[in-house]
């Protein structure tokens, strides 16, 4: 679509002048469609991803709705967690900059709710917060809707996988002004939100950025293959080689999460961490420290580090590859924001194969592979750096103090300035913590546990000579044997099951041999059936999943 300026949009001057000192000139894709039919009073869906300026959306043409001689709350806006009803406070208070006595009031859990309270008897034209924490003000009767002109769900998907469905359902209901404005903006459109869509909204608009449109050329994106216990080192690794200024981990599990930030202290670097055991105050604090760089690593989960909006974050790095793909998107959305370049690394283990490609498909993007930086790659950047910094401090001078420690060492200890500048270097670049990390390829045949029942050479396709190697996405977790294999393929498709060659079964997906000139009958007849009641997708196995290591077990 064509580039909209704000200056274009039918927005109040105020809004155009905070915008212009945010230093934004034009609207991104879902801005320049949404605003336009929100001023209408139009009921809207908006479907985009985390990072295309959803906030700005519905924030502008709603401050710009709001009567700011009456007190009552005009607007309100539910989000799945106490962050970002914190981050799009700070959105809209940014936007209303020059909106005079405009309030708006966070609600959320884990603060006092007295110190709330007292923020909404003094009047909130705005209010941002959690459903189960504006539910309980809505029940005190220290939150009325009876004025309310415009509803707002924020990252509805989220909201619903959270389990706030009958919330927000409650929320909706309790709104007494049937003529209100109802938004709805979500990441995906599964049924439970079309449910809601069909219920509450009238005659809804909806607006789409189209998937292509959500890729972002400025995130690099790599995966990287290693075994578990490599992670640590891996992860220091590519810290110490790119020297982010800021990056972010995810982990999928708040014990994850408390594990490696200790081992990351422990090394060194300075980290901190949040997840949803914390106390709000305690994370609210960390994610502070962390915008200001005191904290140049944060470690975190999905749900705790949704909605920050961080432009200097450089790297995010996928400690545990998540296992929904919109995860993905939104964890490396956290980089390569406002032009930025950024780069996302995904940590990749044997059994994490099968969602990096569901990942790819659902992406449409090609994930790349790179090799784990050795220890001679950390060495050679550290000595680089150094002897920049050595150099430096050389030209810097006012080295007469320290002149004479080394004439004093020379003459009493009879070392060479050699070599005491050698010992020197040697405590500067000493790399205590590393280890030797196994260079894993899971194209190799090296680990026997797997199901196979042959054993043979294969061609490039990964099938031995005359056969065509295919990927199946159920394994072991689905209780499928060799058998159920066999059978499946020879009952329904007639080719005898002694000619079916190699079978590996993984936990989660599964490669089988077909002979070539039944390639094509197997993949027509076997993608329309099931294993062991089980519907599958069944491919050839080339790209990502040829990659996956051939295993056989005893």
């Amino acid at each position: 679509m064509e580039k909209v300026k704000f200056q274009e949009l039918n927005c109040s001057d105020e809004i155009k002048k905070a915008i212009g000192d945010m230093g934004f000139e034009e609207a991104t894709p879902i801005q320049a469609m949404a605003i336009p039919l929100v001023l209408e009073g139009k009921d809207v869906v908006g479907q985009a991803q985390t990072g295309t300026g959803k906030t700005a959306a519905f924030g502008i043409p709603l401050i710009d709705k709001i009567n700011l001689d009456d007190r009552s709350t005009q607007g309100i806006i539910l989000c799945p967690t106490r962050e970002l009803a914190v981050q799009v406070s700070e959105e809209m208070s940014k936007i209303s900059k020059y909106k005079k006595n405009l309030r708006i009031v966070p609600v959320f859990g884990g603060q006092p709710i007295e110190r709330q309270i007292k923020g909404l008897k003094r009047g909130a034209h705005i209010v941002i917060g959690t459903p189960g924490r504006v539910l309980d003000h809505m029940r005190r009767k220290t939150l009325k809707l009876k004025n309310l002109k415009v509803l707002i769900l924020d990252e509805a998907d989220e909201m619903l996988n959270m389990g706030f469905r009958e919330d927000i359902e409650t929320v909706i209901q309790g709104v007494e002004n049937e003529e209100r404005q109802t938004l709805l903006f979500s990441a995906t459109m599964p049924r439970a939100i079309l449910e809601i869509i069909n219920k509450y909204q009238k005659d809804p608009q909806i607006v789409k950025v189209a998937h292509k449109e959500l890729t972002t050329p400025n995130i690099s994106q790599w995966y990287l293959e290693m075994k578990e216990k490599d992670k640590l080192e891996v992860l220091s690794r590519l810290v110490d080689v790119n020297n982010p200024k800021l990056s972010i981990v995810f982990c999928n599990t708040k014990k994850k999460v408390d594990e490696v930030t200790n081992l990351l202290q422990m090394r060194g670097y300075l980290v901190d961490k949040i997840h949803g055991d914390m106390k709000q105050s305690l994370r609210l604090n960390v994610i502070d420290k962390f915008k200001k760089a005191d904290v140049e690593m944060l470690v975190a989960t999905d749900v705790a580090a949704r909605g920050l909006d961080i432009d200097d974050v450089e790297c995010v790095f996928n400690y545990d590859v998540p296992s929904h793909e919109e995860y993905y998107v939104h964890r490396i959305g956290r980089t390569g924001r406002a032009g930025r370049e950024g780069q996302a690394f995904s940590f990749v283990t044997k059994r994490d194969f099968y969602l990096l490609k569901n990942i790819m498909k659902y992406t449409k993007k090609k994930i790349k592979r790179q090799q784990i930086p050795t220890i001679s790659d950390i060495e050679n950047i550290k000595i680089e750096a150094f002897v920049k910094k050595l150099k430096d401090k050389i030209e810097e001078g006012k080295l007469k103090k320290y002149i004479e420690i080394v004439d004093k060492l020379m003459e009493d200890d009879d070392h060479t300035s050699v070599e005491i500048a050698a010992a020197l270097l040697k405590m500067e670049l000493e790399m205590e913590n590393s280890k030797e990390v196994e260079v894993i390829n899971f194209g190799d045949r090296d680990n026997k546990r797997g199901s196979g029942r042959r054993s043979g050479g294969y061609n490039d396709t990964g099938g031995k000579a005359g056969m065509v190697r295919m990927f199946i996405n159920i394994g072991k977790q689905k209780r499928i044997r060799v058998n159920d294999v066999v059978g499946a393929i020879a009952g329904e498709t007639g080719i005898r099951g002694n000619s079916i060659g190699d079978i590996d079964i993984y936990d989660n997906y599964t490669f089988v041999e077909i002979p070539e000139k039944d390639a094509e009958k197997v993949l027509k007849i076997m993608s329309k059936n099931t294993i062991k009641g089980n519907k599958i997708v069944i491919e050839p196995a080339n790209g990502s999943n040829k990659r996956r290591r051939k295993r056989k077990s005893k």
